[in-house]
């Protein structure tokens, strides 16, 4: 009897493992164990019982040899009539089990495959079935890969809200699997594999689509349905999205090499103007090799220490003195110095801008500490990058490395963006504030590049505001730029800030600036950027002259 006690929770045990088994070695296991403990503990209490009255042998028996085949994954099978006839309630514990297993191991294979927000197939699930199709497809196919990714989801998810936002994939995802079933039609009647990869992003696989006229209509199609407003809120939202597309075998011959083909045409798409369709080209080929190898040149850099910092000086338009400078960022590259414009967009893709930024912190704060030993007062300005700021270890950093180099805050200022101030979100301005009120100043970057809230503006916790030199480049040739440039600098004056005009290229430029009542200058006719040693030189004698560095 003992024997047989101990078989039923062996057979108990063995049904675990089938289940999790049955489940797939990519599931959460653990999970469906943990929910199927309380019915198999009850199936055990029940085979025991069994046991217990021998004339139930022939039920035992076939209760056995189902607990058998369910542990090796069979859930579907009917139970043996002779268990049925011989141990009723057993076998109706058991019919019960195993459709509580049928239901579990669906909806976990659901959560394995599915996206739970949009219903498609996730970004595995997508690969794989991609993957299949590309094995399966005959010879002379043409298979093609879609790239979508929404154009302004993120200013959705911003203003709205995150669950907004996920309502509105969802009606993004609807408004595909349209687009896919209109499209059967150029697939011989069959529709593409639709996927969610992640954020914003979607894909459309056709296994073969040779007809260069029905790949046009299938981006316009995509193009046309995510144009369209979608109600959120009860508001009209309007979204867009761009499209790369890639062929197979002409742009790879692997899913991965047509999803990075994909995703570089896409990214094309983006850079001449959204709401459009790229096709993966040779163009693209030779910059996807560029991007690649400025990336690893860039991690050389990172690994190598070569990055250097130069100094641009910033003096009161009224009293000539130096009020301070902006550190700029140089990269020490073997075949040259290079400005940042070569190389921070690729930074910012790659997240490397992180590493950088921190370094450009530690570097700055060191700085501040070292001129304030030596009784130089001026502030000292540093750019912040969108990526960075986003980061939310950023302001934590910062504060450590000032720390770290007993840097004084008063002598440090935050350069960021218009934009970014425009859309940064309350959780950053509230880092801002407080870094404010340790001692630092805080500048608005490029203003007038973008569009501004003038309400929201005057909220930020700002002190400065600089003009773009667009807004300056004409003061001296032309009224109406002049008339441009001195209402602007009212507004400055009017939200309680300090007007500072940068790019200034001509004596004329900066004595315009003075009449019209900017209150600090920066530029070549003022300073260029400078080593620290020609920089203090410069500072000491306050003799403005060109530098290599």
């Amino acid at each position: 009897m003992g024997r047989g006690v101990a078989g039923a929770a062996a057979l108990a045990a063995c049904l675990l493992v089938g289940a999790a088994w049955a489940a797939g070695a990519t599931l959460n296991v653990l999970g469906v164990a943990v929910a199927l403990a309380v019915p198999l503990v009850v199936l055990t209490v029940l085979a025991v019982l069994v046991l217990l009255q021998p004339r139930r042998n022939a039920a035992l028996t076939a209760a056995v040899d189902r607990l058998h085949a369910a542990a090796l994954g069979d859930l579907e099978s009917p139970l043996p009539i002779a268990l049925a006839q011989g141990a009723p309630r057993l076998a109706e514990s058991m019919d019960e089990l195993f459709l509580k297993l049928r239901g579990n191991l669906e909806s976990v294979h659901r959560l394995a495959m599915f996206d739970t927000v949009t219903g498609l197939a996730n970004r595995p699930h997508f690969r794989r079935s991609a993957e299949r199709m590309l094995e399966d497809a005959h010879a002379e196919a043409r298979a093609v890969l879609f790239f979508i990714d929404l154009d302004r989801f993120k200013a959705v998810n911003d203003t709205l809200g995150h669950a907004v936002g996920d309502v509105l994939l969802g009606m993004v995802a609807n408004r595909l699997r349209a687009v896919g079933d209109q499209c059967a039609a150029f697939n011989h009647g069959e529709t593409p594999l639709i996927g969610r990869l992640a954020g914003d992003e979607f894909t459309l696989f056709f296994a073969d689509l040779p007809d260069p006229q029905a790949r046009e209509r299938v981006g316009a199609k995509v193009l046309d349905a995510l144009s369209e407003p979608f109600d959120l809120a009860g508001q009209q939202v309007c979204i867009g999205a761009s499209v790369g597309l890639a062929l197979y075998p002409d742009h790879g011959v692997t899913l991965h090499e047509l999803m990075g083909a994909a995703d570089a045409a896409m990214y094309q798409a983006k850079t001449q103007g959204r709401g459009r369709v790229e096709t993966f080209s040779d163009g693209l080929a030779a910059q996807m090799i560029a991007r690649a190898r400025l990336e690893t040149e860039l991690r050389a850099a990172i690994e190598h220490d070569e990055f250097a910092l130069v100094f641009q000086p910033q003096v009161s338009a009224s009293s000539g003195a130096i009020v301070g400078a902006e550190a700029l960022l140089r990269w020490q590259h073997p075949d040259g110095t290079k400005l940042p414009g070569s190389f921070l967009q690729r930074a910012e893709e790659t997240g490397l801008i992180v590493e950088i930024g921190d370094w450009v912190v530690a570097t700055v704060a060191n700085t501040i500490a070292r001129w304030a030993r030596l009784g130089i007062e001026q502030r000292l300005a540093v750019n912040v990058s969108q990526r960075q700021i986003d980061h939310a270890s950023f302001f934590r950093h910062l504060r450590a490395a000032m720390l770290a180099a007993q840097a004084p805050a008063r002598l440090l200022e935050l350069e960021i963006s218009e934009t970014l101030a425009m859309h940064c979100s309350e959780d950053v301005l509230r880092a801002i504030a407080t870094l404010r009120s340790a001692g630092a100043t805080i500048a608005v970057d490029d203003f007038g590049t973008g569009y501004s809230n003038l309400a929201r503006l005057r909220r930020l916790p700002i002190d400065r505001v600089k003009l773009d030199r667009s807004l300056i480049e004409h003061v001296a040739t032309n009224p109406e730029a002049r008339a441009v440039a001195q209402a602007v600098i009212g507004l400055v004056h009017g939200i309680g800030c300090e007007a500072v005009a940068e790019g200034i290229e001509s004596e004329a430029q900066a004595a315009v600036l003075r009449v019209i009542g900017c209150d600090v200058l920066q530029g070549y006719a003022i300073g260029a950027p400078m080593g620290e040693a020609d920089f203090l030189a410069w500072a000491q004698d306050m003799a403005p002259r060109r530098a290599t560095a």
